[in-house]
Parts: C-alpha cells; sequence; structure tokens
C-alpha cells in the first residue's frame, strides 16, 4: 500500500483546512487509516483513525471537536477537516493505515506510512 498526504501549508489561526490521504496499491474498504502529526521537538502523536469497513471514528482528546475524519471508498482516499487551528496545530501530518479496522491501541502507530504534509498555523 503507498499513501499520500496532501492539503498542508499556511492557516491563520481560527482558520479550517482539508487534509488528503490517498491510497494506491489496495483498496481501502476494509482498513483503518489514521491520521498522526509530528511538530518540531516533539514525539509523534495521533489524531484521528477511521475504520473503513464501518465507519467507526477515533479522535485524540487534543483534536475532538474541531476535527472531522473521513473515507471515500470510491476515491480511495481518506480526508481529515480541522477547524478552528491553533498554533499549537503547527506540525507535520502523516497519514497511515492498518489492513484491518482501527483497535483502541491506534494511537500508537499503524503499520503503513506515508510521507508527511506541512501544516502551519501562523498570522
Amino acid at each position: 500500500v503507498q499513501l499520500q498526504a496532501s492539503g498542508g501549508g499556511l492557516v491563520q489561526p481560527g482558520g479550517s483546512l482539508r487534509l488528503s490521504c490517498a491510497a494506491s496499491g489496495v483498496k481501502l474498504d476494509y482498513y483503518g487509516v489514521g491520521w498522526f502529526r509530528q511538530a518540531p521537538g516533539k514525539q509523534r502523536g495521533g489524531v484521528a483513525c477511521i475504520s473503513l469497513s464501518s465507519g467507526e471514528t477515533f479522535y485524540a482528546r487534543s483534536v475532538k471537536g474541531r476535527a472531522t475524519i473521513s473515507g471515500d471508498k470510491a476515491k480511495n482516499t481518506v480526508y481529515l477537516e480541522m477547524m478552528n487551528l491553533k498554533p499549537e496545530d503547527t506540525a507535520t501530518y502523516y497519514c497511515a493505515s492498518d489492513p484491518y479496522p482501527c483497535t483502541g491501541n491506534w494511537y500508537l502507530g499503524l503499520d503503513h506510512w506515508g510521507k508527511g504534509t506541512l501544516v502551519t498555523v501562523s498570522s
């Protein structure tokens, strides 16, 4: 499986954006796909995860209420929409996948990773 994250850029505080994670090589229909982020000098952390088969979603506390993860099976793509962005959301965002639904430990990391996309929240 190959994953390509896109959609990052410079966003003003309070703004919103949508990141895309396009997969190739496999169909994501039964996969779990997660978004993770890593800020400079900090450890990577989980943002959200979606089980494509059921639509079940998981969110980190830091983004709950501000983030929505969704999947489009026809496009084999998973999205992360974030609103009310804060400077502390600045990070490189990565998508990753497992060949099974998200588990309760999704935030620890998944098997297959794509290259990240940088999100900078600044005025």
